[in-house]
């Protein structure tokens, strides 16, 4: 059994052992939760043979306590509430509205980065694997599944190398699927279960992106 990972490459290519039941399939996408669930996506579309693009998450986080989030913002200007928070502190849709435009400017500006120029991948309809390179509490995962719930994507695959084993079943419950490598109990951070953890740059996601958009280009 694996304690470790060398990198997210070596990480993408075990997962997508777990997912060979969706190769060469014409209704699946791969997604990758920028920055670190990126190399490990593109391993993961590499072998599936399937297209690969970005799905940015932000957290729109309460004004002077940024760390509380309302909520999150997600690609295709797609927004999830905590409706918890947001009932609680009763927050007013202005304050939500004005968070929602500054986020969405950073979310568009990561995506016209990433992307250079290509439209974004159609979800709708479509058996999507969303990838990260690890699970921790998966508040940003959640989010995601979420908005792909919105887009109208018929499957939603959660797919990372490493869940913690607390989050694992809220992580079934929110997707039609979970593929992962590891499950460990004692989950600390996502960082310890890699060797090579360094930070991924927007030129690598760039590069990743555009390999694959020549292996499979790009439809709106």
């Amino acid at each position: 059994m694996r304690t470790q990972f060398f990198n997210r490459t070596e990480a993408g290519q075990f997962l997508a052992e777990s997912l060979s039941a969706y190769a060469d399939r014409e209704d699946v996408i791969v997604l990758a939760l920028p920055r670190g669930g990126v190399p490990v996506a593109a391993e993961v579309s590499k072998r599936l043979n399937a297209p690969l693009d970005v799905f940015v998450v932000r957290k729109l986080g309460l004004p002077g306590h940024p760390e509380l989030a309302m909520g999150a913002i997600a690609s295709g200007g797609v927004r999830v509430f905590n409706g918890e928070v947001v009932n609680a502190l009763q927050i007013s849709d202005e304050v939500i509205d004005a968070v929602s435009a500054g986020e969405l400017i950073e979310l568009q500006r990561r995506e016209k980065a990433y992307r250079a120029g290509r439209p974004p991948l159609a979800v709708e309809g479509k058996a999507v694997i969303v990838v990260d390179d690890g699970i921790a509490t998966g508040s940003r995962m959640l989010a995601a599944v979420s908005a792909l719930r919105q887009l109208n994507a018929a499957r939603i695959i959660i797919a990372a190398p490493v869940v913690a084993a607390s989050t694992y079943r809220e992580m079934q419950r929110a997707a039609d699927e979970v593929a992962t490598v590891m499950l460990p109990e004692h989950f600390y951070a996502v960082g310890e279960w890699y060797e090579d953890f360094s930070q991924t740059t927007d030129d690598e996601i760039r590069d990743l992106l555009a390999q694959a958009a020549r292996r499979h280009p790009v439809e709106a």
